[in-house]
């Protein structure tokens, strides 16, 4: 089919420099052939810019090429911007407006906000409000089938955009830029965001649109940061680029992840936003339905055929396979410390973690030998699920939530390590952002899956992976495919985003004397007491 490729460049702050943006532009023409349009983003005008501002204003001079630009971030430059909803400023020179869309003849969407973020009510002229962007998003988002736009301009950087990315060099994305700006950014979707007004260049990893395993995939965002033009750093400033409309492009193409993609910057927004969402379209609904059944037919059957495990037909208890050799976790094994267990049930137990990250940090151990959560059988399962439930209610009374792991790598037997956190330390999302970061450092796909379901809908039994379970039932999970850090789930618990306890990251060096781990289990027993539900049932 025929489809229209676009060639446009981007440009940051020009600050009134007209005879150097358009210069460049055209020796790049002459050298690279003809561009359709340049957008300029941050202060197109400066204090002295009226000089060579008039020679294009009164037709003197011409652009080189159709130049689109975004309106005052100042005070000093609404002179400039005779008409708020835009307007051809000269010949070739057109500014856009407040905030829109602009679509060009190929189908091309340009969203745009002009200004910066208002600091006070009424917003200046030069600023725009939360109003402004919940409109622009509203007159987008009520189209039918809107998947994003090709393109979003505005000056200022979105808050946060760094994050699970790239550095961002001197730039502190975490208290940079407009919290407004990711918020339309993280709404629009656009395929390119373009901003300045920092004097830096950055070049965002593109980022995915979609939570893994929970919807239909979708297309990434490339967020690129330009310089001042001309300034002394040689930082870049001018940004060439190509594209096909997202309207006329092959849906398959659109939605090609990269190698590079990362996690989304603006989660916590995007997990803010569906409050008042409209349920999954029957689309992503069969995209969800079709990852819980991939590997149905292959090996054993899963829990899930037919039915939800919650709501199947218990599993025929099944006695556990034997340890191959010594276990030190099967409760009748003379290698168990059983001055560390704290509470014992039909079918798992509670006892302290050995070398524990706090003095509270517990494991949660089937009685019989099991390797995984994936190969529980459904009584024992439900137990551990009583176990859970009770750590969280006493925790929770100690102001504090837990955060629970499995590692299933080069493990023998089932060990579910719950950590405490203090509940005015962080919050759950804080918790996430935490582990998804250092996993992307590491290189490992650590993913959300649907809070409802449970790992064995998603791991084969037998299957190596790692997962984390907050008491909210929030869940990440990676597939272990090669090496993995052993240590890794502690790391991320003990490190400076979390706990802020690195010295206590490894294990070995947190293990006390037998007397001291005693006499931290019977206090914990003690504690634990009213909370247990062994000791009733």
């Amino acid at each position: 089919s025929y489809r229209t490729v676009s060639r446009r460049l981007a440009c940051g702050d020009v600050e009134g420099r007209l005879e150097a943006i358009f210069g460049r532009v055209r020796a790049i023409q002459a050298k690279s052939g003809r561009f359709d349009m340049l957008l300029c983003v941050g202060d197109f005008f400066g204090s002295t810019s009226e000089a060579e501002w008039a020679e294009y204003r009164t037709g003197a001079k011409k652009a080189p090429i159709p130049t689109f630009v975004l309106g005052a971030n100042n005070q000093n430059t609404l002179s400039y911007f005779p008409d708020v909803s835009g307007c051809e400023l000269a010949e070739n020179i057109t500014y856009l407006g407040r905030r829109g869309v602009y679509s060009g003849c190929s189908g091309l969407q340009i969203a745009y906000l002009s200004g910066t973020e208002a600091q006070q009510q009424p917003a200046p002229a030069h600023s725009f409000s939360a109003k402004d962007v919940a409109e622009l998003k509203t007159s987008l988002l009520s189209t039918p089938n809107f998947r994003g736009v090709d393109i979003l301009l505005t000056s200022p950087w979105p808050r946060d955009v760094g994050t699970f990315a790239n550095s961002a060099g001197e730039i502190d994305t975490k208290k940079c830029g407009s919290k407004l700006v990711s918020d339309l950014a993280a709404s629009l979707k656009p395929r390119y965001h373009f901003a300045a007004l920092e004097k830096a260049y950055y070049e965002r990893l593109p980022y995915r649109n979609h939570m893994v395993l929970q919807e239909t995939p979708q297309h990434v965002t490339r967020f690129i940061a330009l310089a001042d033009v001309g300034n002394t750093s040689k930082k870049k400033y001018l940004y060439a680029f190509s594209i096909v409309p997202m309207s006329s492009m092959d849906p398959a193409e659109l939605v090609k992840q990269p190698q590079d993609v990362t996690e989304n910057p603006y989660r916590k927004l995007r997990k803010e936003a569906p409050k008042g969402k409209a349920p999954l379209s029957a689309e992503a609904e069969s995209a969800c339905q079709v990852f819980f059944d991939l590997n149905k037919h292959q090996g054993k059957k899963r829990p899930s055929e037919g039915k939800e495990r919650g709501d199947s037909q218990p599993k025929q208890a099944k006695k556990p396979p034997q340890p191959t050799g010594p276990c030190w976790f099967c409760l009748a094994s003379p290698e168990v410390e059983k001055h560390l267990v704290v509470s014992i049930g039909t079918h798992c137990y509670l006892a302290l973690a050995k070398g524990g990250l706090s003095p509270d940090h517990v494991l949660i151990l089937p009685i019989g030998h099991y390797q995984s959560v994936v190969d529980l059988s459904s009584e024992v399962l439900e137990e551990v699920t009583k176990y859970k439930a009770a750590l969280k209610e006493f925790f929770r009374s100690k102001g504090k939530r837990y955060v629970l792991f499995e590692r299933n790598y080069r493990s023998q037997h089932l060990q579910l390590q719950v950590i405490p956190v203090p509940l005015d330390l962080c919050t759950s999302e804080d918790i996430k952002e935490a582990f998804i970061a250092q996993a992307q450092e590491q290189q490992i796909e650590l993913l959300e899956i649907p809070e409802h379901s449970d790992i064995a809908q998603v791991a084969q039994p037998g299957t190596p992976y790692f997962y984390v379970e907050l008491d909210t039932g929030e869940k990440l999970f990676h597939r272990i495919r090669g090496r993995f850090p052993l240590q890794f789930g502690r790391w991320v618990l003990a490190s400076e985003a979390l706990l802020a306890q690195p010295e206590r990251a490894d294990w070995r060096q947190c293990a006390a004397q037998r007397p001291e781990e005693a006499a931290q289990a019977r206090a914990f027993r003690r504690e634990f007491e009213p909370f247990d539900f062994s000791l009733r049932d």
